[in-house]
């Protein structure tokens, strides 16, 4: 990649951002703002030298810190060894039964219990004695405890290739089964091991840059050492949650919300939470948003705007809105749809827009239309702007003319109702679930579409088992603190969400939130990657990347 930092980060925009009321968490300072005192390190710092609560009280644990530039430093700590506890077994999938509450239902990871036991005897008369597993949900702020459901598991293996045998003998005999490590199922106890990567940036000494990037375009993914190259990092640690199927959109595209040096370039998924950053690292926060957007055409309000910068109809995350199907609440890595909507599309999404059915008017940086097309799919140059619609939305821009002035105006709106203003120092990635609010852990597992319906698989596989995290916030001292933890091996056993809100508190965080992570997790330092990617391929491309430059710019 040749892309300067510039081209990264900013671009052209004939879409207006309306400001008003109220700006994001109420302390928006222009960007110029200068920082305050040179640092002073707490007293007590969980970063340097506090303790994970995390696994058995008594691991041993080992922190080492180093000084990256000016005000920020990466902390590594290895927490636990290995556990002769930890086995490797084979997880069988559990087809629906009689029992179950859905006949119909695909077979899944857990069931119900009877759904469960009636496979486990099933196994047993093919041969395959099996068990019965518990598996509980863990309280959080809005799904009380009690029990997720119940798994089907075969054997005990020391090795991963002795529960893979198992598990060719189960495919075999017309089962369908996965091959799990034990160490990977959330259990309170376990002795580990793990390892963190704490990056603190502290506003009083920082001098540099705290922004995003997500590459030459939106449409289009690339890994997070890739960007942070690209625009001469110091660290980048992979951001928010993206379209990676392109059956859901554009693959890249941000799977909520995404503002850039102060530019709004991907919608909300309505009312989850979002890291907001500020380029000299002051006043980091997390705030729930949502959006307001309009089309006028000649000064008349012609329609309601649905989305910026993706595919028409394909609302990935959900959290759209009444027309949007199953949902108009965030359900997370479900794509819902609508077959009339209105899109804005920046020069930022790439060289040309979606194409297909519906209409499409580009529009210059006066907002005057440039061209009006009966077919969706056009290039975009630098300083244009299109309007999309489908469906029965198409008609809003049947009577629109080349010559017309056609004005797009879109903004972000607090939890109180207020437009939040951002300024060109602002940068939001998407993320959830929350994790901590205000001093104490605060998980909204349900609010934030992480508990789906019918399915306890899901919040089985993404909830309750560890898995690779990235997460970010604010400490007490005003500190901005990322975290990446390694997982799906042996060596790295990732955490549970509430293992990653255990986490976040033990390391001083007063408001967090968990942003992408499976294989997207990742941290780059000078453009070096420095954890340990799970992907077998290697490092995941991505949709963006938080990035800390090492000048003010």
């Amino acid at each position: 990649m040749s892309t300067s930092p510039s081209r990264v980060m900013v671009g052209a925009l004939a879409l207006t951002l309306f400001a008003g009321g109220g700006v994001l968490g109420g302390q928006l300072t222009p960007a110029t703002a200068q920082p305050g005192p040179a640092a002073v390190a707490p007293a007590t710092d969980p970063v340097r030298s506090g303790r994970l609560d995390l696994g058995a009280p008594d691991l041993p644990e080992a922190r080492s810190t180093r000084v990256l530039q000016s005000g920020v430093t990466l902390t590594e700590i290895s927490r636990g060894g290995a556990d002769a506890h930890l086995v490797w077994t084979v997880e069988a999938l559990i087809p629906a039964s009689s029992s179950s509450p859905d006949p119909d239902a695909p077979p899944r990871s857990i069931s119900d219990e009877g759904s469960a036991r009636a496979q486990a005897d099933r196994l047993a008369a093919k041969g395959f004695p099996a068990r019965v597993e518990r598996v509980a949900q863990p309280q959080t702020a809005d799904v009380p405890a009690g029990t997720l459901g119940y798994r089907v598991r075969l054997g005990s293996y020391p090795t991963k290739a002795g529960a893979g045998a198992a598990n060719a003998r189960l495919a075999a005999a017309g089962e369908h089964a996965s091959s799990v490590y034990t160490g990977w199922d959330g259990t309170p106890t376990d002795r580990g091991p793990w390892h963190l990567k704490v990056v603190t940036l502290d506003p009083r000494a920082f001098h540099g840059t705290l922004g995003a990037s997500y590459g030459p375009d939106l449409h289009d993914r690339e890994t997070t050492s890739e960007l942070s190259r690209d625009a001469g990092a110091t660290v980048g640690v992979n951001a928010g949650f993206f379209v990676l199927d392109p059956a859901a959109g554009a693959p890249g595209d941000p799977a909520g919300v995404g503002v850039y040096r102060g530019q709004l370039l991907s919608e909300p998924t309505n009312g989850r939470p979002a890291l907001v950053l500020h380029n000299d690292g002051s006043r980091t926060g997390v705030e729930r948003l949502t959006w307001q957007g309009k089309v006028s055409v000649n000064g008349r309000g012609v329609g309601r705007l649905d989305g910026v910068n993706r595919v028409p109809g394909l609302i990935r995350n959900c959290g759209g809105d009444a027309s949007d199907s199953p949902t108009a609440l965030p359900l997370h890595d479900v794509t819902c749809t609508d077959d009339s909507e209105i899109v804005a599309f920046t020069s930022q999404f790439g060289t040309r827009t979606p194409s297909g059915p519906g209409r499409e008017v580009v529009v210059d940086a006066r907002h005057v239309v440039r061209s009006a097309n009966a077919e969706r799919g056009t290039p975009l140059a630098p300083g244009l702007t299109a309007v999309q619609a489908t469906g029965a939305s198409a008609d809003v821009l049947a009577a629109v003319h080349v010559g017309d002035r056609l004005d797009v105006t879109a903004g972000l709106v607090g939890e109180d109702g207020h437009a939040r203003a951002t300024d060109p120092g602002t940068t939001i990635v998407n993320g959830g679930p929350q994790l901590m609010q205000g001093g104490r852990e605060r998980i909204t597992q349900q609010r934030d579409g992480m508990v789906h319906p019918g399915d306890p698989s899901f919040a089985y596989g993404w909830v309750v088992k560890r898995n690779p995290r990235t997460f970010g916030g604010v400490d007490a001292h005003g500190r901005t603190v990322i975290v990446t933890v390694d997982g799906r091996s042996t060596d790295d056993l990732g955490l549970s969400i509430p293992e990653a809100a255990d986490v976040a508190r033990s390391l001083g965080l007063v408001d967090a939130i968990n942003l992408d992570g499976g294989g997207s997790t990742t941290m780059a330092v000078g453009g070096q990657v420095v954890n340990h990617p799970s992907d077998a391929t290697g490092e995941r491309p991505v949709g963006d990347a938080l990035l800390v430059l090492p000048t003010r710019r």
